[in-house]
């Protein structure tokens, strides 16, 4: 089902969203015509790579806002590195889930080392899709946090977590397709959270994609590039 919660949580009557998308760039465009009433002028928007950035250009577009990206890194569970234990984020301290942590019996300090590893990659891709820029300066304004979908919602919540720190006058998080429970999960982080399609059947993020063609450094540095020139933009100062 679709899910929009406003801050005042002044429910709207749900719209339907034909499954699957085509791709990310008919993601955006659906779901940037639910951000548009929102009133968001102004607006910083904050892609999530390597997925998120072309969903964030089409919300950028329809929004009359500057693309820009805001990195962040699962921590995986060591024996089995694709089972997220918690996430990390540009700025942010690292973010884990509590409850799995106490079920496979670690702490916190015993993911030191790979808290460090992905905050080594994440500074990596900060480099190459930012080069020395900074991350826009959000206090006082608002912000839309964008990816291509929420499984676990791990990345999400350490990414709208440390966006909250820099004191936007409105934090939004903008996701094309959810897993229910994931979504209405992270309602509390966000003064608003926009996702048009929440099914509870859900396995992974791809299945509500015709394509889901993984995305490389150098795709999310074109996207980047191509929103700047329709813009008109060049490179913020550092």
């Amino acid at each position: 089902m679709p899910w929009n919660r406003p801050a005042r949580d002044d429910f709207r009557r749900p719209r339907t969203v034909r499954l699957p998308y085509t791709d990310r760039a008919e993601a955006g465009r659906v779901l940037a015509e639910r951000l548009a009433p929102l009133g968001l002028d102004g607006a910083a928007v904050l892609a999530l790579p390597r997925g998120g950035v072309p969903v964030g250009h089409e919300i950028a577009r329809r929004l009359g806002s500057r693309l820009d990206v805001l990195v962040t890194r699962k921590i995986g569970y060591p024996p089995q590195p694709e089972l997220g234990v918690g996430a990390i984020a540009e700025g942010g301290a690292p973010v884990f889930d509590a409850g799995l942590l106490a079920r496979l019996g670690l702490r916190e300090d015993d993911l030191a080392s790979t808290v460090a590893a992905e905050r080594a990659e994440l500074d990596r891709r900060v480099a190459a899709y930012r080069g020395g820029r900074r991350l826009p300066d959000v206090a006082g304004r608002p912000v839309v946090v964008v990816d291509d979908g929420l499984a676990t919602g791990g990345t999400a919540r350490a990414a709208v977590r440390a966006m909250r720190e820099r004191g936007p006058s409105r934090l939004v998080l903008a996701v094309p397709v959810g897993a229910a429970e994931t979504v209405r999960s992270l309602e509390t982080e966000a003064d608003d959270v926009v996702v048009p399609a929440a099914p509870w059947e859900f396995s992974a993020v791809g299945q509500w994609y015709r394509d889901f063609e993984q995305l490389t450094d150098d795709d999310v540095i074109a996207w980047l590039d191509r929103a700047a020139r329709a813009a008109g933009e060049g490179p913020e100062p550092t």
